[in-house]
C-alpha cells in the first residue's frame, strides 16, 4: 500500500482534479475485478488475413502476431510467413501457413488509460475509472513512446490481464525546441526544414515555422500536420 501511495504523489496537480482522487478512499490495488480480460476462443480465420497484433491459439500455445508477410513460391504455390511472440514467455518463433489455412484467432480486451508519467524504461498509467495503476514497459508503445506524456490518453490491448500493446493518440501536439533559420542570400525556399521537438525527436516542417510554436504531429509516420490552435 505505501508503494502505492508513493507513486500518486507524482500525479500533478491537474491530474489530481480530473479525477478527484482520495488517497484516503483509494488505495490503487495492483489487482481488480477487470484485470480479468473477457477472451472469445474458436473464431476461426484464413491466415492471409491475420495481420500484426492479432493473438492466435496454435498448439496450445497463444501467440502475438510480429510480422505477417504474404510470399510466393512459384510453382509452389502462396504461403503467409509469420513472425510470433509467445505471450507467457516473450519468445519469438516463425511459422508458415497456407493463404487459407484456418487459424484459431483469440480476440483481446482493449483499454482506455492515462499516462500519469515516465521514467526510465517504465510507463505509469491509471485507469481513470477505477484509479487502478499499472506499470508497463516503454518498448509497449514502439517509437511512439517519445510522445507520452502526463495527461495523454492511451489505449492498451489486454490478453489475461497481461498488456500486449500499447498506442497513443495518432495526433498530438508538440512545440519546436530548435529549427534551422532560413539562409541569407538562397533564393529558392525548401519546402521543409528540420525541427527538434520538444520530445527529443526530429521532423520536418515548413519552412515558416520558428522555435516555440505548438504543431500538430502524426504519431504514426512522425509527419506535420499544421499548426495547434
Amino acid at each position: 500500500m505505501k508503494k502505492g501511495i508513493q507513486l500518486v504523489k507524482r500525479v500533478s496537480p491537474s491530474l489530481s482534479t480530473i479525477f478527484n482522487f482520495n488517497a484516503s478512499t483509494h488505495s490503487l490495488p495492483t489487482s481488480s475485478p477487470w484485470w480479468s480480460a473477457s477472451q472469445h476462443r474458436g473464431v476461426k480465420v484464413n491466415a492471409i488475413h491475420l495481420r500484426p497484433g492479432n493473438v492466435i491459439e496454435k498448439s496450445g500455445r497463444v501467440y502475438q502476431i510480429v510480422e505477417s508477410e504474404h510470399k510466393q513460391r512459384g510453382r509452389g504455390g502462396a504461403l503467409m510467413q509469420v513472425e510470433l511472440r509467445d505471450v507467457d514467455n516473450g519468445n519469438k518463433v516463425s511459422l508458415r501457413f497456407g493463404p487459407e489455412e484456418p487459424v484459431e484467432r483469440v480476440f483481446v480486451e482493449e483499454k482506455s488509460f492515462t499516462c500519469l508519467y515516465t521514467e526510465n524504461s517504465t510507463a505509469f498509467l491509471i485507469e481513470p475509472e477505477t484509479f487502478d495503476q499499472l506499470q508497463v514497459p516503454l518498448d509497449l508503445f514502439g517509437k511512439s513512446a517519445a510522445y507520452l506524456k502526463e495527461e495523454m490518453k492511451v489505449r492498451l490491448q489486454l490478453y489475461d490481464g497481461r498488456p500486449l500493446t500499447a498506442s497513443v493518440p495518432k495526433r498530438v501536439t508538440c512545440t519546436i525546441k530548435e529549427t534551422q533559420t532560413p539562409m541569407k542570400g538562397v533564393s529558392a525556399t525548401p519546402r521543409y526544414k528540420k525541427a527538434l521537438l520538444d520530445n527529443g525527436l526530429t521532423v520536418q516542417v515548413p519552412p515558416y515555422l520558428d522555435t516555440g510554436e505548438e504543431i500538430i504531429i502524426n504519431t504514426e509516420d512522425d509527419s506535420y500536420l499544421g499548426r495547434a490552435n
